[in-house]
């Protein structure tokens, strides 16, 4: 440690002094490949890695300083590049994409400059602790209770449970200071981070050392993870040799307990002891979510596994083929709606976020339309867009150049794209229906993806519909959202006794949309035998026609009501909008 002092020391006087009229670019480098050696010590709370990294360099300009970062209960204790120590500078790094709050950085002054897309390989080692810490969330006034519900992760005697990137920084990366007191600075700079890894790859042996005693059940969230437990002395070890290749949008994460288990054909539920009874419960309501899931979704690459957590009121995490979720107390009706999106992730990998994050959140509606009906899935999507909201605030009137830039392809803002995403993927299925947009996604393949239209054109493969406007709006582009308005509504009653209503709607937004519009009737007095048995089911008190409406354009539908007509409203929730209080019209007494 006093070598590495002297070298701070060294650089803070000369090194850096040159770095000072350079800006320092933290994330000019890709992480393109993890080669790491992690010894875990449960009853030590510690970590230590030892291994290989390969940056290159993907700015436009030669970079003479690498930086890596890890979390600041770790200590750097070697850098080397081809057998030779560099100099390096450590510092504190104040950052929330840790749940410390901080980061270790190491500055690494490179043995000379890598031009743009070179690359370098260095050796490293760093180990030290990892206690439960909500550092980050209570510096901002999280309530402590709170903020340990959401940063739970630790290595212990007990327990251990590690995510990666954005919650703990195991393994080294660069990037600019998150900020949770920002509404969106962590999301942000996770995303860019997320961004530029997706095509990198990582291979990590682990091992989990326990004296004397089982090192209880090693969970990873990659499915072909090879494990072995065996002993070693005194010592009980579990053994795994994972390769995330691509690393993709998934955080490497961990866990290990003394776990029981209850197996499903699609998943294992891994419990604590006390919780027995309830992994069987849980278990069955997942295998219900996973037929919703391949009915539309297709078989699953790999098993769920569902790793219990001890806090019962721990938020739930999903990566991989992991989730990570407290089980409910028995008598307690678990959830499938984290098991859904979980799944839907096994079912369907994709290196775009729009189709990776949108599809599992879609998941998450369909299931809740299966259990609960459209009006629960409709609810999910709307608490999901007031980030959306928000962010499309600033978006109309941007030039072009910023639409392609927010843009779904494009964005690194997670919950912008989150909601966003799911909302497109129930437009297109309400558009072409559930055969088509099925038979789409089941022909995806991500290595086939090298073009931002590859999914365009899978989909309208299956429709003889142009939906290029569509995806220009939403996904290639941030035009903003639609506001549809029903300028008029004109109902005239035929000999008959039917009524025509005719009604011309408004979209004043700047994306076009398919959108539902609503007729709602009163009960007929009279009624022939066909319309009383349709109205006793309930079915004939509203009539739904959808309506193509581009931005800036008006145009006019005629719907026909059994009965006298007495509301019309555009837009049932299944279309984001930026005003939504314009979307109804009371009908008067209709004229003969």
């Amino acid at each position: 440690m006093k070598f590495l002092i002297r070298i701070s020391s060294f650089l803070c006087l000369v090194c850096f002094s040159g770095m000072s009229c350079l800006a320092l670019d933290r994330e000019a480098f890709t992480f393109t490949n993890y080669d790491l050696q992690v010894r875990i010590e449960p009853e030590q709370q510690r970590l230590g890695v030892r291994g290989k990294i390969t940056l290159r360099n993907d700015s436009s300009t030669p970079q003479k300083f690498a930086v890596l970062q890890i979390s600041s209960s770790l200590d750097w204790r070697s850098i080397t590049i081809a057998g030779k120590t560099p100099q390096f500078l450590l510092q504190p790094y104040t950052s929330d994409i840790d749940h410390t709050g901080a980061l270790s950085e190491a500055i690494v002054t490179l043995p000379q400059e890598i031009a743009p897309h070179g690359s370098v390989e260095l050796e490293i080692g760093y180990e030290g602790v990892i206690p439960p810490d909500a550092t980050r969330l209570t510096r901002i006034g999280t309530p402590d209770d709170a903020a340990k519900n959401s940063d739970w992760d630790q290595i212990s005697a007990n327990f251990t449970a590690v995510r990666g990137v954005g919650d703990v920084t195991w393994y080294p990366i660069a990037t600019d200071s998150a900020n949770l007191s920002d509404a969106d600075g962590l999301f942000e700079v996770l995303g860019r981070w997320k961004q530029r890894e997706v095509g990198s790859s990582m291979h990590f042996k682990i091992s989990v050392s326990r004296d004397g005693a089982s090192p209880g059940q090693l969970i990873l969230n990659e499915p072909t993870c090879m494990l072995v437990y065996e002993a070693m002395g005194g010592a009980q070890l579990a053994n795994a040799d994972c390769m995330f290749q691509p690393l993709g949008l998934r955080s490497p994460t961990f866990a290990a307990a003394n776990y029981g288990s209850v197996s499903r054909p699609s998943i294992t539920v891994f419990n604590l002891p006390t919780h027995a009874a309830a992994a069987s419960a849980y278990a069955d309501v997942a295998e219900q979510a996973a037929s919703v899931i391949e009915n539309w979704f297709g078989p699953l690459h790999g098993k769920l596994q569902v790793a219990d957590l001890p806090d019962p009121d721990a938020a739930p995490f999903g990566s991989g083929s992991v989730l990570l979720a407290p089980l409910p107390d028995s008598g307690t009706q678990p959830s499938g709606l984290a098991v859904a999106y979980q799944l839907a992730h096994l079912a369907v990998w994709s290196s775009r976020p729009w189709i990776d994050e949108g599809l599992a959140h879609f998941a998450q509606a369909l299931y809740l339309e299966q259990e609960k009906g459209r009006q629960a899935a409709l609810d999910y999507m709307a608490a999901h867009r007031g980030a959306l909201l928000r962010s499309e605030g600033s978006a109309v009137g941007s030039d072009s150049t910023d639409q392609a830039a927010r843009s779904l392809i494009n964005t690194t803002d997670q919950i912008y794209l989150q909601s966003k995403a799911l909302s497109i993927w129930w437009m297109l299925r309400d558009m072409i229906g559930d055969a088509a947009l099925r038979k789409a996604i089941s022909l995806y393949r991500p290595d086939q993806d090298k073009e931002p239209s590859y999914m365009q054109r899978l989909i309208q493969a299956q429709t003889q519909r142009d939906l290029e406007w569509f995806f220009d709006d939403w996904v290639y582009r941030d035009r903003g959202l639609p506001d549809f308005k029903i300028e008029s509504v004109y109902p005239r009653q035929t000999m008959s006794g039917a009524f025509i209503v005719t009604v011309t709607v408004d979209n004043l937004g700047s994306a076009g949309a398919e959108v539902p519009v609503i007729l709602k009737f009163a009960a007929a007095n009279q009624e022939s035998p066909d319309q009383a048995g349709a109205n006793r089911a309930g079915k004939n008190h509203d009539i739904t026609k959808r309506l193509e409406l581009h931005s800036k354009s008006r145009d006019t539908i005629r719907i026909e009501a059994p009965s006298r007509p007495v509301e019309v409203v555009v837009n049932d929730g299944s279309v984001p909008e930026s005003d939504t209080s314009n979307n109804s019209f009371a009908i008067e007494t209709p004229q003969k």
